[in-house]
């Protein structure tokens, strides 16, 4: 019997949505009306994959959303890891939001730039504790030697930071996500799918705040 790797070529979900037509809205609007949707349907709505590159090339992979507002798309992680790296050397940034089970996606390209101190401050202040000693201990992207050795340096934070408040650590923080290209893709059927993009109305790629409809031109794109 074959295995499901075997029959990828006959994998397929046949997609049956209602007609997207065009977005006579602002990219932030749509984007807000879609991700309140999305919440209903989707395990993690936040989840999102966020691509970079080194010397090599493109790096992915997943991270979640905590900000939303005109500037941009805020996540947060250690700027010492392999993407805090390369953000910093090369800031050109893309994200994508996987929507399947709504036959969804939202792809985005722009700039990342690192969040203000007191933004960081306020997400780290309402992390669970595990996670605030967890982002103390790990030295993210690096090799350790095991799990034991990561277990006995969590262990011993806890004991450091017991009976008081766990401090955001200088090498963790936010990045903002600043826009100058957001598409909307809906499935379709036979693969004729709608997309809009949302591209800056002067034809360059500056960023822009996502609530200034003058700044952004929409336009219907071939799936």
């Amino acid at each position: 019997m074959s295995e499901p790797v075997d029959r990828l070529p006959q994998t397929r979900k046949s997609y049956d949505s209602s007609i997207f037509d065009h977005p006579d809205t602002a990219p932030l609007t749509l984007f807000r009306q879609w991700y309140d949707e999305a919440a209903d349907y989707v395990r993690e709505p936040n989840a999102m994959t966020v691509s970079t590159l080194d010397e090599w090339g493109p790096s992915s992979r997943i991270v979640l959303l905590k900000g939303l507002d005109e500037r941009g798309f805020l996540f947060f992680t250690d700027y010492d890891s392999a993407k805090g790296r390369q953000l910093r050397a090369d800031p050109r940034i893309a994200v994508n939001f996987p929507w399947q089970d709504m036959q969804r996606q939202v792809r985005i390209r722009g700039l990342a730039e690192v969040a203000a101190p007191e933004d960081s401050d306020a997400y780290f202040a309402v992390r669970p504790r595990g996670s605030q000693i967890g982002a103390n201990v790990s030295k993210q992207s690096q090799p350790v030697a095991g799990r034991e050795q990561m277990q006995a340096e969590y262990d011993a934070a806890v004991a450091e930071f017991e009976g008081r408040d766990v401090p955001r650590p200088d090498h963790w923080g936010g990045f903002r996500v600043r826009v100058f290209e957001i598409e909307f893709w809906q499935g379709q059927q036979n693969r004729f799918h709608d997309r809009w993009v949302f591209r800056r109305s002067d034809g360059s790629h500056e960023v822009a705040n996502l609530d200034d409809a003058t700044a952004w031109t929409a336009t219907r794109l071939y799936p």
